[in-house]
Formats: structure tokens, sequence, C-alpha cells
């Protein structure tokens, strides 16, 4: 018998459950569980769908149409939702944006672009990195210059590992206001139009073979004074608090379970000297240890998600967060590929599509590859682990 939850909360991922189980398609489920590209149209029925449930955004208020999830059940949807295969919501506009418009926005803005985000009207993706401004954010060099008239900002650079900019019809973006000041103190958060003119995005071909992030070129592109959020040149505040809630998001727990789990599933059936490779002893401590390091983190995950849900902005804890998540999704990841054995050899595009037809594939192992070599990036962005071990030994020890 389960003592951890509460009968509200064992009634609550029943409901979970059930509502997954009907709603999550077989198709769909399939698409996910192979590593076969999500469609536009795929993720978008899936954020329509939770949103017609009124579950689309747990950790916004009420206020503002969200679910106001606590740190629990926050936890058993994640749970749940990897365990039944569902796509996860791209985060851009719920996770990342609105946290921002919500605490420093105006309120014209709260009124104009909330409630687009929870209805899809508008797809987000994020402007930050550059070619030389990744993990040092700081020194971007993409300008904005107010236009005579002041009414508009005139916008000019480049932006790189811009996730799903192929779909997105909005962007927010860091742009540097003010070149003669330090550059923590010159840089202001624009929400830019994809369709204004002036815009390039150009497709960077993942090791997996996705086309999955972009660069987006800006020339003289003008945005609305009224897009700018917050003060003129008080961007890297907005920047920080948005970037806490992206490195708790990457920390993903739910699909760290379920790809735990399918290591497990593989190691019990493939062979290693005559034994399943779940006997194996140094196979068999690798998956013990990783998995006492998911439950740890998971533990820390829902004391992040707390502080959150109180309205509080994840200090330090979610790089730490962001640090051990990614090693324990990498961890796993390499656990699964050693577990598929041949079937995880090839991991060409053309060889991933849909069912691997070049091998006989009865424990459906042929997807790990592509999970692998895609989420090298994990340990990179949202700030690579080197960065964040820094600012974690900064805050907690000084200097």
């Amino acid at each position: 018998m389960d003592l951890s939850y509460s009968v509200e909360e064992k009634a609550f991922r029943d409901e979970v459950r059930a509502f997954l189980e009907e709603k999550v398609t077989p198709e769909l489920r399939d698409k996910v569980r192979n590593r076969s590209d999500l469609t536009k149209a795929d993720m978008e029925q899936w954020h329509a769908t939770l949103n017609e449930r009124g579950w689309l955004a747990p950790n916004w208020p009420k206020e503002f149409g969200g679910a106001e999830w606590n740190a629990v059940q926050k936890h058993i949807f994640e749970e749940e939702a990897a365990a039944a295969s569902a796509p996860r919501i791209v985060p851009f506009g719920l996770g990342m944006l609105a946290p921002v418009l919500q605490k420093f926005g105006s309120k014209e803005q709260q009124d104009h672009w909330l409630p687009r985000i929870l209805s899809g009207e508008d797809w987000w993706c994020q402007g930050y990195s550059e070619p030389g401004a990744g993990s040092d954010l700081a020194s971007l060099k993409t300008t904005a210059v107010k236009n005579e008239a002041g009414t508009h900002y005139v916008v000019n650079g480049q932006k790189t590992w811009t996730t799903l900019g192929q779909h997105a019809n909005m962007i927010f973006c860091l742009v540097r206001t003010d070149k003669d000041v330090k550059q923590q103190e010159g840089i202001s958060f624009l929400l830019i139009d994809m369709d204004t003119p002036g815009i390039e995005v150009r497709p960077i071909i993942l090791l997996d073979g996705t086309p999955e992030v972009n660069e987006v070129w800006f020339t003289d592109v003008e945005v609305p004074i009224e897009n700018l959020v917050g003060e003129e040149n008080k961007g890297w505040t907005y920047a920080k608090y948005l970037l806490t809630h992206e490195r708790t998001n990457i920390a993903g727990v739910g699909a760290s379970q379920a790809g735990l789990d399918m290591v497990k599933r593989l190691a019990r059936v493939e062979m290693s000297g005559g034994k399943p490779l779940m006997e194996n002893p140094h196979f068999a401590a690798r998956v013990a240890q990783v998995e006492i390091d998911l439950m740890a983190m998971s533990t820390t995950n829902m004391r992040i998600i707390s502080k959150a849900a109180a309205g509080q902005a994840p200090g330090v804890e979610s790089s730490m967060l962001k640090v051990k998540g990614t090693i324990i999704h990498q961890e796993i990841n390499d656990l699964a590929r050693r577990a598929a054995g041949v079937y995880a050899t090839p991991f060409a595009s053309e060889a991933l599509e849909g069912a691997n037809e070049t091998l006989p594939d009865p424990n459906g192992a042929g997807p790990v590859s592509a999970r692998y070599f895609n989420n090298r990036k994990l340990s990179i962005f949202g700030g690579s682990n080197e960065i964040q071990r820094g600012i974690i030994a900064k805050v907690t020890m000084g200097g």
C-alpha cells in the first residue's frame, strides 16, 4: 500500500490516469514512444486538449486562467503523463514567458498575451542565445534602437539555438538598448512578431537528424514600443527570473522516470553472458544509483515547485536541479542504449523514421539512439552545467 500520498492525492492520480488513458490517442502515444517527430498539429492538439480540461497551466494563478496546482499535483501529473507517453507541452509561452508577464508585465500586456498563450493563438519561441553569447548571455550583441518618433525599436542581430522557431509566430528577445553601461545593465526584454519584415529563420540540423533548432536573423525589424516588457535596460532582471523557471523545467522528473522504466524493461529481456542484462552486477549497480539519484531529485523538484506555486522565483536550487536533472537524464539514455545493444546501432534519421526497419526489434528498443544523441544537448542549453556549477558555488560559498 502506498502511504506516501493522501487519499485526495491518490484520487487525483486516478483522475489524471483516466484522463490520459482517454485523451492520449494510440497514434500520438506511438509517436512519443518511438521518438518520431511530432508535427505542429500534434503539439497544438495536445495543447488544446489540456486547455479544454483546465490543466494546461498548472503553475499559473487562477486569476490568469491557471490550475494553481500544488507541488504534489504537478508532480503526479508529470509522472503520469510521462508514463502514458503524452507529449510534453511546449514550454516557451506557458512556462517561461508567462511567469515574466505575470510578475513584470503591464496590465495591458497580461490581458492581451496571457489568454492567447492559453488558447494557442500564439506560439512563442525564445530569443536568448547568440553565436557569441550562450552561457555568457550578458555579452549579447543584438541591438534595439528607438526610431526618431519614439514609437518603435529597430532590431538588428542574430539569435541561435531557437527551439521550434520554425513553428512560432512570436519570439521574446533579449536585446541591447544601451552599449555604454555595464553589460547586464543595458539589456531590454522585447516581444516580437515573427511575421515582421526583416526576420529570417534558418534551420539547424541536429546530430539525430532533426531540424529542432534554428538561427533567427533580424534586419531593421520594427517593434512597437508597447512590446517592451517592464522597464528599458532592466531586461537582465527579467531574463534571470525566466531562466530559473526554464532550468526547473529541464529537470524532467517524469520523463526520467519513464526512461528508467524502459531501461529496466529492456534489461530484463536483453541477454548478456547467457543471463538477463539486469542480472549483470555492474549494470544493475548503475541502474540502482541512477534510481536513488532520481528519487532524491524528485524530492528537491517538489520543494522548488512549491516555491514557484507560492509566487517565489526559484533560487540557486534551480541551477542544482538543472545540473542533476540533465546528468540523470543522460545516464538513463546511456543505460537504455547499452541495454538495447545491436538495436541501438542505427542512428541516421532515415533509419529512425517510424519503426526500425533495418533490424527486427521485438522490444521497441530502436528509438533509444535518437534520444541519446538528441539529449547530449541537455547539459548545454538553459545555461551549461559548467556555468551552473559556478553559480551554485558563488551563491552558496560567497565570492
